[in-house]
């Protein structure tokens, strides 16, 4: 993410068009559900409704389909970087968490994309049009889930309160595809200062000073809001001031050689202290971790370095009772065997997990991950047959089920297994790109580049896409029908590149 980041916020900035004067005006939202409704806050909180208005963004120059636009733009490039976490049992435990806090607001217009990146940097960061992506060193910062919690409805009441947009209206020399390179700027910056640092300067400073700082009013609105959703959402409103001030001694360390204007969340004794004071008055509530958080955890802790670093540590961990979930320490010491090819530790491991454990999705993918590996693809389809049947709606199962099939050379089920995955809604990468390998097993060519195409289009690669399927249109096991399919698939996509083209030179 760092060196792809840095190019692509100096490309950006040095074509950047004159600003324009054009006005984008939203268009009326939808309908709100009949169920949709706001949760009772806590007494000590004044309601939802009544947070300061620190300007009317309803008559914003960014619009929300500008904000939705831009936010796509950089999602495309942060899709195509290694350090993209696209693990569907990670991105789907972080969706979970962050869509239960957007619906304690009861807002109903605003779409919302969580995501992971790998980055050891204690931090979370919202993007225009509703994208908040969560470091790994996050996850592995928060001692509790609602710590993590915290963060995330900290970076959602950004996103609600249109910070970005506002931040937007007050700089009015700036183009919206400057916006774009210095947001990959700021990214790129997280990792590598000295070079986002170049890359910015060499557009324009005073700009990027406006977004790469929220405001000391808008701060202070996302940590209120954020409150009242950590609330609503159930979770343990203790969470954020302690987190906060977890987060400011960790921050402190990485920003000592951070330009001051690359700090996105400057944390104050007064903003910490203003939480506290809310939780002094709050009722008291004790809410225990899930399984998923403390197994999310320890999975990515045992993908961090050297396989036997990670074993060290799990086992050091296991020796010394240093846990708050033994069963997510056995999950994680299992896991990172299993890099180091130590089948014999990862199978023992993962079995202790599972016997100190409620059922869980997780454990019954790595066991059968750690069979399949070894050897044993026979036992593996076994244990997912039975996780398929304990976890019939687990997306992550029936993944590792086809990955299984395809294995086994049995092509034609795995095929009907991920089709259905696809009708069902399920737009992830990884999906179509097995759908490919197992169209190529089957010798059905056409459908192999129409599943390419669809994957490349997930992954950002709108070029690699088109060229796909006019592969696919060129190739010669197809149907009439299908061929049509093609057709109208491959205008859409060129009529969204044109358009691409067209806002671009617009912004």
């Amino acid at each position: 993410m760092r060196r792809l980041f840095c190019l692509l916020a100096a490309a950006f900035l040095a074509s950047s068009a004159p600003a324009q004067n054009n006005v984008y005006r939203s268009t009326p939202p939808p309908p709100e559900r009949d169920d949709a409704r706001v949760p009772a806050p806590a007494p000590s909180l004044p309601p939802m409704q009544s947070l300061p208005d620190l300007g009317d963004s309803s008559q914003a120059d960014m619009s929300p389909q500008d904000e939705r636009r831009i936010g796509e733009s950089i999602m495309r490039e942060i899709r195509r970087d290694p350090d993209y976490v696209d693990d569907p049992e990670i991105r789907d435990y972080v969706q979970s968490i962050g869509h239960r806090l957007v619906a304690a607001s009861g807002e109903t217009r605003q779409e919302f994309e969580f995501f992971v990146v790998r980055d050891k940097t204690v931090n979370a960061f919202a993007m225009p049009g509703g994208f908040v992506g969560i470091h790994t060193g996050l996850l592995l910062a928060a001692q509790t889930e609602s710590e993590f919690a915290s963060v995330l409805g900290h970076e959602i009441s950004h996103v609600l309160q249109r910070h970005m947009a506002r931040q937007y209206d007050a700089q009015s020399k700036i183009s919206k595809v400057s916006l774009v390179g210095m947001l990959l700027g700021l990214l790129a910056a997280r990792s590598n200062p000295q070079v986002a640092q170049a890359a910015i300067v060499a557009g324009q400073a005073a700009p990027a000073a406006v977004f790469l700082n929220y405001s000391r009013d808008f701060e202070r609105e996302a940590d209120r809001l954020g409150y009242q959703l950590l609330d609503g959402a159930g979770f343990d409103t203790a969470g954020m001031p302690s987190f906060f001030e977890r987060l400011q001694k960790s921050t402190r360390l990485y920003e000592n050689n951070a330009p001051t204007y690359l700090r996105t969340h400057p944390l104050t004794t007064e903003r910490i202290a203003d939480m506290q004071n809310r939780q002094a008055s709050a009722p008291y509530r004790q809410r225990p971790d899930s399984a998923e958080f403390q197994l999310v955890r320890a999975k990515v802790r045992a993908a961090e370095g050297a396989p036997q670093d990670a074993e060290a540590f799990f086992r050091t961990a296991l020796a010394e009772k240093r846990f708050a979930n033994e069963a997510a320490v056995h999950y994680g010491y299992a896991a990172a065997a299993a890099r180091a090819k130590d089948w014999k530790i990862a199978e023992a491991e993962i079995n202790a997990a599972r016997k100190l454990s409620s059922p869980q999705p997780m454990l019954e993918s790595l066991a059968a991950r750690i069979k399949a590996d070894s050897g044993d693809a026979a036992g593996a389809e076994k244990i997912l047959a039975a996780a398929r049947a304990t976890f019939p709606d687990s997306v992550s199962i029936k993944l590792e089920y086809a990955e299984m099939l395809q294995r086994l050379g049995r092509s034609k089920e795995a095929v009907a297994l991920l089709e259905d995955l696809a009708k069902g809604g399920l737009r992830e990468p990884r999906l179509y790109q097995m759908l490919a390998k197992s169209y190529a097993a089957l010798g059905q060519r056409t459908q192999q580049h129409r599943a390419l195409a669809e994957g490349y289009l997930l992954q950002g690669s709108l070029p690699a896409a088109i060229e796909q399927l006019q592969f696919a249109q060129a190739a010669s096991d197809t149907d009439f029908y299908t061929l049509s399919a093609i057709d109208a698939r491959l205008r859409e996509l060129k009529a969204q590149q044109a358009q691409a083209m067209k806002e671009r030179r617009q912004w």
